[in-house]
Parts: structure tokens; sequence; C-alpha cells
């Protein structure tokens, strides 16, 4: 059961615009017109999707769920119109995690559209995975551990955790043996595979971090605290490997003390993989992992 497009419409409009009369006058229509697309959809999902206040109009719990798979599917119609109306072929949509798109991939991206110059590609990121059902994208790369049914999944590739630091910070707090940590602030991203107890249980003994420095929820964020100086990061030397060959950041011991991980996953469908697209990207980020 597919609702009219009208009144999809209808309800996103008024939800971004948060008044029916706004959205009345960006569809080009009268407030009553919008008011009926709405009521026909309420009463078509049998739940209420507004509740009208002194301050306006805001969604029910029910409304706010339903918009963030209504104004996807919209978007991705939206996309596919303008694509087809600007005679833009081959387009491959790609969605990464964030910290993967920002410190490793987009350095990279420029040899894959040397490779590929006739796909247009769409890159985009965020730590939401994508909903495959939308039809929005070809493929997603994921960090996490790799638990996604009904799905393509293969790891990108087999990184190290270690602990990372600048080498100015290492020299000035005497960073020899795992003991030192405990002197220092200790970076942690909180949404990383491996933590800084995990790390000491490995290699640390009895040692036990009492506190943690800083904690973000990106491994950019953790990474360019390290680079500042704020202390040392327990990430990924694949996803600082630009930090690390620029000399910002370095494995703080010299036996660099890691652990073994594969975190990140390229994600799609099966009925993907016989897209000409999907699969040059696939094989070019495979090429791409090797080096």
């Amino acid at each position: 059961m597919i609702p009219p497009l009208s009144a999809l419409q209808a309800f996103e409009t008024i939800a971004r615009r948060k008044s029916f009369s706004l959205a009345a006058e960006e569809l080009h229509l009268t407030p009553s017109a919008v008011s009926h697309q709405v009521a026909k959809l309420e009463s078509l999902l049998g739940v209420r999707l507004f509740e009208r206040s002194a301050r306006g109009v805001e969604l029910t719990p029910a409304g706010q769920q339903y918009l963030q798979r209504v104004a996807s599917a919209l978007g991705a119609i939206n996309t596919a119109t303008e694509d087809l109306r600007h005679g833009v072929q081959d387009t491959l949509y790609v969605h990464s995690s964030p910290s993967f798109a920002s410190l490793w991939l987009m350095p990279r991206i420029a040899r894959f559209t040397e490779r590929h110059p006739n796909i247009s590609l769409m890159l985009s990121a965020s730590h939401v995975h994508s909903d495959f059902q939308l039809g929005q994208m070809d493929i997603d790369i994921r960090y996490g551990l790799p638990n996604w049914p009904n799905l393509e999944v293969e790891p990108v590739f087999t990184e190290q955790i270690l602990p990372l630091a600048s080498p100015e910070f290492i020299r000035n707090h005497a960073l020899h043996e795992p003991h030192d940590l405990l002197r220092v602030p200790l970076i942690q991203s909180s949404v990383s595979v491996v933590q800084w107890p995990e790390w000491f249980t490995r290699f640390g003994g009895d040692l036990r971090p009492e506190r943690m420095g800083l904690r973000f929820d990106r491994a950019m964020m953790s990474l360019d605290a390290a680079v500042q100086k704020l202390g040392v990061a327990l990430e990924s030397s694949s996803i600082g490997h630009s930090l690390i060959a620029s000399g910002k950041l370095q494995p703080v011991f010299a036996n660099h003390m890691f652990m073994p991980v594969r975190a990140h996953f390229m994600v799609y469908p099966a009925r993907h993989a016989a897209r000409p697209e999907v699969q040059s990207f696939v094989d070019w980020l495979r090429s791409e992992a090797l080096t």
C-alpha cells in the first residue's frame, strides 16, 4: 500500500516548514487543501501525524518516525528525477562512516575518478547506516561488528588499533612503556571496537587506566585531539595514515603494540553486485586497501 504522492509531499512539507500555511504556499495550494491531504494520509495510516498547539505544528512520535523514512524516499525520487533531467548516467551512490570517508576515502577518491571518468560518484557520510529498501544508496561502508543479514558483507582491510600521539607529546612525557601512559591523558573514541581497558589487558598486564582525558564519538575527532597534543589516542593506523605519513602523529611504542581488527566493511544487497558501477567501486576499493 503506497499513499498518494501528493499526500506524502504535503506531510513532508508541513513537517519541514512547521506550518500548514507555509507548506501551502510552497506547494501552491490552499491551506485547506493541504489540511485535507494530511487528513487523508492520517486516515489511511490510522495514526495522527501532527499535533497543533499555541506554539504551532508539531510531529507526533509516529509522525517523526514516519518522516525519517518518507523524507529519504522523496529525496531519492527527487535525485533520480534530477539525474534523468540533466542526462546524468552511470551514477554511483556511496555512503560511508564519517571518519573513513574523511580520513581514508577522500585522499584516494581522485584515483577512482581518474580510473572511471564515466561514473558520476555521489558520496555521503553519517553514522547512520543506509536503508537499502529506500533505493537511495548503492553501497555502504560501515564500521562496527558485522551483523547485517541478507546483505553482501566484505571487510575493507585488517587494521591495527594502537596508541598514537604527536612526536612532541611522546618526547615531552617520556613515553617508553605501557605504564607511562597512566601519567598522561588518554583519548578515547566511544564508537571504537577496541577500548583502552582491552588494550591494557593485552599489553599492560595488571595496569588499568583510572580515567580518560577526553572522549569523542568520531575517530577523526580523537585523532585531531592527539594532533593538538591533548593526549594519546587509541586509533587505527589505517584511518590515521595521512596524519602518520605527515609526521603529525606516530605510534607511541617502537614495536607498535597493536590489536588487529576488521571493523570497516563494504555492505550492499546482492542484487547491486550486478551493476557495473558497484563492481568497479568494489574492485577499486579492494586494490586501494592493499596499498
